[in-house]
């Protein structure tokens, strides 16, 4: 198919989807946002995960940060300006914790991230308790919700350009030799670290942006509600259903999971978290490499016969 025929096809459904706030009532429009936030954290993930696949728990880490920022300056600031500040602070962190980390490799890449999580956490935690001597913070910004839902579904088309830019740039081809074997890359010329810490930064941003954006939807908020670590598992789940390394991949794994996760939530509150963990094994025992990888074996298995 011609490229600009996609780029149509994209441009059409990213249109079409911009009328949902005007078909959906308050409850399909809450979950709408749900999945377009999940997707564009999912994107945002497989963009560095994916092809390094350096699996990073840090996702709520850099979310939280997006949503305490517009929390903190939305009384002294214009909401674009936020946004930006938002974005400059997630950059700066993802900048200091990669140059710090991503030497790092396998289990103690991901026992890192997940702490780092944890610690931004809890140092903001204590500073709310022991400096401004409060826990939670009030938002008030005039935004309903279609507002929002607009804004991540601009972020996310933003997104899935750059996901598709990256995959067809010489940048996208340094990351997966950089997956394939890390000695190899060094011998070829890749600058290793330069590439990571890029990508990195990239995908930190985006989760900033994602959590600065859907702050406004909470009024209310403290550390516990914005660093909750099910959005950290939540996305890698989603991500790698579909496939990390598809440029599809992610979207297809968000719609299905984020159901689920609303179906469990509801109906099984004191044990959905467990359901979950039981999905995420599954998951990895029967797909691990993706429903579309999945579906493209079978395709090829049965053209075979």
């Amino acid at each position: 198919m011609k490229m600009s025929i996609k780029f149509s096809l994209f441009a059409g459904l990213v249109g079409l989807l911009g009328f949902a706030p005007l078909v959906f009532e308050d409850y399909g429009l809450g979950l709408m946002i749900g999945i377009v936030s999940y997707a564009i954290l999912a994107q945002a993930w497989s963009l560095f995960s994916g092809p390094t696949r350096y699996i990073s728990l840090a996702t709520v880490a850099f979310y939280g940060v997006g949503a305490y920022v517009v929390a903190v300056l939305n009384e002294d600031l214009a909401y674009p300006l936020i946004l930006l500040v938002a974005v400059g602070i997630g950059l700066v962190m993802s900048l200091a914790v990669g140059i710090a980390t991503l030497r790092l490799a396998g289990v103690y890449f991901v026992i890192f991230s997940f702490g780092l999580a944890e610690l931004v956490r809890q140092l903001i935690t204590w500073y709310e308790v022991n400096i401004t001597g409060t826990l939670g913070r009030y938002i008030f910004l005039p935004f309903e919700a279609q507002h929002i839902y607009w804004m991540l579904l601009v972020l996310a088309a933003i997104t899935f350009g750059i996901a598709w830019w990256i995959k067809n740039s010489r940048t996208g081809m340094a990351l997966r030799v950089i997956g394939e074997d890390e000695v190899v890359a060094s011998h070829v010329g890749i600058n290793i670290t330069r590439t990571k810490l890029l990508l990195f930064a990239i995908s930190a941003s985006i989760m900033t942006l994602v959590g600065a954006i859907q702050a406004p939807r909470w009024v209310y908020i403290e550390p516990s509600i914005v660093f909750n670590p099910t959005v950290s598992f939540l996305t890698v789940i989603m991500a790698l259903l579909g496939g990390p390394h598809r440029l599809l991949g992610p979207i297809f794994g968000v719609i299905p999971l984020f159901l689920l996760f609303e179906w469990l939530s509801a109906n099984f509150p004191n044990h959905y978290s467990i359901l979950l963990g039981a999905v995420f094994i599954l998951i990895v025992f029967l797909l691990p490499k993706g429903v579309l990888e999945f579906i493209d074996r079978f395709r090829l298995g049965g053209a075979a016969k």
